[in-house]
């Protein structure tokens, strides 16, 4: 069993959701942590709230402002944390953060894409490569990367493309699992996990918006036509909708995603840091996530069909 007391820990993306609660979870256990994000408010919150619950003596936390979709900005992160931790190793990095957009390969703007992909993929890769040197220091470390449910099922159904999160997603599994064997060889000490979750209790949907346009809330004219492409792709008529409304919509998925999720985050935090401690390299997050997982490797060849039944509880077909 690993245990993190008296341990260092990374965790990007710490602002809200699991990032939140792992960051929570771990200093309740007495681990130090360092997290990043884009947003210090976020941050603070998370912190006040973990040190509101009562840090176990020694339990630290710091907060580091930090794009992982820039390498540079996550070598600065690096330096920080030695610094400020006075340490030369870690003990636990949790490549967490990431955000959806992108999803159209043919028709979304390059830079969204690659925005999203350099957030979702780049920032498991660099974050990884900037790590290394203190995780190989340690005693003992683990990595611990965070993919999802389209790591494995590159879809959320016929009328919605989902390319750049899915692309993404697929390489952090890949990544991982092509680990065990270079860790195994070359850094036993060393071991990881890949974490697929499926639908959880966070603001990634809302954080999306806001990480691809600057922190602008506002909803552009090529998200309005896309959602009213999506609308008519699944048989609403969106000519009675106004603009205003589009946007309306918009922010209540936002809000529903997080809201009426069937786990929370705190409950996926709790998934994941068993899954590490009982020294497992495959953590599925959700009876979701599960279902899904069986159903694809029972019918690969028909997992991208219109008939296709996943787990949610609908058909791609009125997804």
């Amino acid at each position: 069993m690993i245990d993190f007391a008296g341990r260092i820990a990374v965790v990007t993306g710490g602002g809200t959701g699991m990032g939140r609660e792992l960051v929570r979870q771990l200093t309740a256990e007495g681990c130090t942590v360092a997290m990043c994000d884009v947003n210090a408010a976020t941050m603070a919150e998370t912190k006040r709230l973990a040190e509101a619950a009562g840090l176990p003596q020694g339990t630290r936390i710091t907060t580091h402002i930090c794009d992982i979709g820039r390498e540079e900005e996550i070598q600065r992160f690096q330096r920080e944390v030695a610094d400020q931790l006075k340490t030369d190793r870690i003990h636990f990095l949790f490549n967490n953060a990431g955000i959806g957009g992108g999803g159209s390969f043919v028709t979304a703007e390059r830079a969204e894409w690659e925005r999203t992909f350099n957030i979702c993929w780049g920032g498991v890769y660099w974050t990884t490569r900037a790590f290394l040197p203190m995780l190989l220091k340690a005693d003992r470390a683990h990595i611990t990367n965070t993919s999802s449910v389209n790591g494995f099922w590159a879809s959320l159904g016929p009328a919605t493309p989902h390319t750049a999160y899915s692309a993404a997603k697929f390489a952090v599994k890949g990544f991982t699992e092509a680990l065990i064997t270079d860790l195994r060889l070359n850094a036993p000490h060393v071991t990881c996990s890949v974490v697929m979750p499926g639908h959880i209790g966070t603001a990634i949907a809302m954080n999306t918006r806001s990480v691809l346009k600057d922190g602008a809330n506002d909803v552009t004219p090529a998200e309005l036509a896309a959602a009213r492409a999506r609308m008519k792709a699944q048989g609403i008529d969106p000519a009675p909708f106004s603009d205003d409304q589009i946007a309306a919509l918009i922010a209540d998925m936002g809000r529903r995603f997080q809201d009426d999720a069937p786990m929370t985050a705190a409950a996926a935090a709790t998934v994941i840091l068993d899954g590490v401690k009982s020294g497992r390299w495959r953590i599925l997050v959700g009876e979701d996530a599960k279902l899904l997982d069986e159903a694809v490797r029972a019918a690969p060849e028909t997992a991208y069909d219109a008939d296709f039944r996943n787990p949610f509880g609908f058909t791609q077909q009125r997804s």
